[in-house]
C-alpha cells in the first residue's frame, strides 16, 4: 500500500493519469484519473466564478452515471459542503431537502426531469442549476458551463463535508451535519483510513459499487478508492447476475453489499452462481441493514471468509466490525467497537448489563447535528452526552454487538415488546418470498398485532392461491420462531417500498393500516 501521499484524485492524476478512476460496469465506459481531475477542476472554477466559496453549500441529484464521482470531486476540490440527493424523491421532499440544506446552486440530471423542473419554483434561493446528460427547463448545460474554466487546480485547498440526508425511514430527512474540516486537501477521512486499514484499499483496488452513489456508504467508499488511487466499477442499478458478471468482468478485489442483495444473490439457480469466475475478490463489506444469521453463514460458504460487516450511519457517530471469523464466533453480532465507545443505555441514560437489550449509543467517536432541527439533535443524545442512531441492541460479554432492531419499529402486544426484524429475517429466507416488512397494526384486545407485507417471488393467481401462501408461510415462521412473533395476517403486493439502498420505508406500509385507527400506537 502507497503510504504518505495526498489523498485526492489529483495525486493519482500525476502519478498514473491513464489509469482507470471511474467504469461504468455494464457499458464499460471509463474516464481516467487525468480526465476526472480535470473536469473536478474546471467545476470547482466555475463554482468560484459564479461566487460560491468554502463553506457554501451546493446539491446534486442523478442517476449512477460515469460524471457522478467528478461532480462529487469538484464541489469538494471547492470546498463546499455538499448533499447528494436520492434520485428517488418527489417534488415535496426535494424541496424540503434543497431549502434545508441552503444549497446555491445544483445540478441535475434528465434521470429526475420531472423533479428537477418541479422544484424551481420552490426553491427560490438557488440561484444556479446545472443539467448534465441533456436538456431541462431553467437549468443550463453542465458541459457549456465548464467548457471555458481552467484545468489546473484552485490554490489553498481545503477538505471539506458532504452534509448527507438520512432515508426518512422514520420521518422526515434529516441533514446530518458534520464539524468543520480544517486541514489542507489530502488530508483523508476517517473513512479512506478505515478502508486502507483493514481492507488494503490502495491504488491497486478494483472495487464494485452496486448501490445507488447518493447514499453514505456507496458514495464515502467511492470516494475512499479514489483518494487511493483504485479503480471504480459503478453499477448503473443491482442486478444479482450482473454483479457477479461484473466481478469477473472488471477482476474486482473489493466490494460493498447490503443484505438484501446477498438473499437475492443466493437464490439464484446453482449453475448461475457456479457460472462465473469470483476468485479476484478479496473481500465483501456489507453493512446498512441487518443480515440474516442463515444467509450470512451461506455466503461465507460459498464467497469463504472474505465477508466484512460493519454497524455505524452517517452520522459517523461510532463504528463496530467484525471479520467472517468474529462473526463465526459471535452469530448474528455486528461487530465490536473500532470507532468510540460502545453503551447500552436504558431510557433513563443508565447503563444496563452485559447480555440486556437497550439503546445503542457511541461516545468518543465524534460528535454531529441534524441541520436546523435542534430538536431531532438533542433527542440523540444521551444525558450523559452518547449518541444514537435509534437501534436497540445488545453486548457479550466479549463486547460483541448484536442489534435488535429500530426502537421506533418494536412492537408492543399485551405488554410483551416484539422486534420485528427477527421475523423479517426468518421470512426472507422463504424461496416464495422476494422481499418482507413486519410491523405492528391495531389490535382491540391487545394494543398491536404482528403484520407482515410479502412480496412473493411470484404474485399469487388468485385468493385461494394468496390463502394457501399465507398459511404456508406463517407455518414457516412459527417453526423456528415463538408464536408470539408470527404474523398473524399477510398480504401480498407486487412490490414493496424498499430504497435501494436496502432499507425499507417500513413507516409508509405501517401508516396505511393505522390511519383508520385514528392512533399511531
Amino acid at each position: 500500500m502507497t503510504q504518505d501521499v495526498a489523498l485526492h484524485p489529483g495525486h493519482w492524476a500525476q502519478v498514473s493519469p491513464d489509469d482507470p478512476a471511474v467504469i461504468m460496469a455494464s457499458t464499460g465506459e471509463r474516464m481516467t484519473y487525468a480526465e476526472l481531475d480535470a473536469m473536478a477542476n474546471q467545476l470547482s472554477h466555475w463554482f468560484r466564478s459564479i461566487g460560491l466559496n468554502a463553506g457554501d453549500h451546493v446539491a446534486f441529484c442523478m442517476e449512477n452515471r460515469l460524471e457522478y464521482l467528478p461532480i462529487m470531486w469538484g464541489c469538494h476540490y471547492a470546498g463546499l459542503v455538499y448533499t447528494a440527493m436520492s434520485s428517488r424523491l418527489q417534488h415535496e421532499e426535494a424541496s424540503y431537502i434543497v431549502n434545508n440544506c441552503g444549497a446555491k446552486a445544483v445540478i441535475m440530471s434528465p434521470y429526475v426531469a420531472e423533479m428537477a423542473t418541479g422544484i424551481v419554483a420552490t426553491t427560490p434561493e438557488v440561484l444556479h442549476r446545472l443539467v448534465i446528460g441533456g436538456d431541462l427547463a431553467d437549468h443550463e448545460p453542465f458541459d457549456a458551463a465548464i467548457a471555458a474554466m481552467d484545468t489546473t487546480p484552485l490554490p489553498n485547498r481545503l477538505e471539506t463535508n458532504d452534509m448527507l440526508y438520512s432515508s426518512g425511514t422514520t420521518g422526515r430527512p434529516k441533514g446530518v451535519k458534520s464539524a468543520s474540516v480544517e486541514a489542507p486537501l489530502g488530508a483523508g477521512d476517517g473513512v479512506t483510513m478505515f478502508c486502507r486499514m483493514l481492507f488494503g484499499t490502495d491504488e491497486n483496488t478494483v472495487y464494485l459499487s452496486p448501490g445507488p452513489l447518493y447514499h453514505a456508504a456507496p458514495l464515502r467508499f467511492c470516494r475512499a478508492v479514489l483518494r487511493s488511487g483504485g479503480a471504480v466499477v459503478v453499477m448503473e442499478r443491482f442486478d444479482p447476475e450482473a454483479a457477479l458478471a461484473a466481478i469477473e468482468k472488471y477482476s474486482i478485489t473489493s466490494s460493498q453489499w447490503v443484505p438484501t442483495m446477498f438473499i437475492r444473490m443466493l437464490k439464484l439457480p446453482d449453475e448461475i452462481k457456479a457460472k462465473y469466475d469470483l476468485s479476484s475478490l478479496q473481500n465483501a463489506v456489507h453493512a446498512a441493514a441487518p443480515c440474516p444469521i442463515a444467509a450470512k453463514e451461506q455466503m461465507i460458504d460459498w464467497w469463504g471468509p472474505i465477508i466484512h460487516e460493519y454497524y455505524a450511519g452517517t452520522e459517523g457517530n461510532g463504528l463496530a466490525y467484525c471479520n467472517s471469523e468474529q462473526w463465526l464466533a459471535h452469530k448474528g453480532s455486528v461487530g465490536v467497537a473500532m470507532l468510540g465507545t460502545l453503551h447500552i443505555l436504558d431510557d433513563d441514560g443508565n447503563e444496563v448489563p452485559v447480555g440486556e437489550e437497550g439503546g445503542v449509543y457511541f461516545s468518543g467517536g465524534g460528535d454531529f447535528e441534524y441541520h436546523g432541527d435542534p430538536d431531532k439533535t438533542a433527542g440523540s443524545y444521551a444525558p450523559g452526552g452518547e449518541s444514537t442512531l435509534g437501534d436497540i441492541g445488545r453486548v457479550d460479554e466479549d463486547g460483541f454487538l448484536y442489534l435488535t432492531d429500530r426502537k421506533a419499529f418494536m412492537i408492543i402486544a399485551g405488554g410483551v415488546n416484539i422486534y420485528p426484524q427477527e421475523t423479517e429475517n426468518v421470512l426472507a429466507m422463504h424461496d416464495a418470498v422476494a422481499d418482507v416488512a413486519v410491523f405492528g397494526v391495531p389490535n382491540d384486545d391487545f394494543g398491536e398485532e404482528v403484520k407482515a407485507v410479502v412480496q412473493p417471488a411470484v404474485m399469487p393467481a388468485d385468493d385461494e392461491a394468496a390463502s394457501v401462501l399465507e398459511r404456508t408461510l406463517i407455518a414457516y415462521c412459527k417453526e423456528q420462531l415463538a408464536d408470539v412473533k408470527c404474523p398473524r395476517s399477510i398480504d401480498f403486493r407486487p412490490e414493496l417500498p424498499r430504497h435501494p439502498t436496502g432499507k425499507l420505508y417500513k413507516r409508509l406500509l405501517k401508516d396505511e393500516y393505522w390511519a383508520d385507527a385514528g392512533r399511531t400506537i
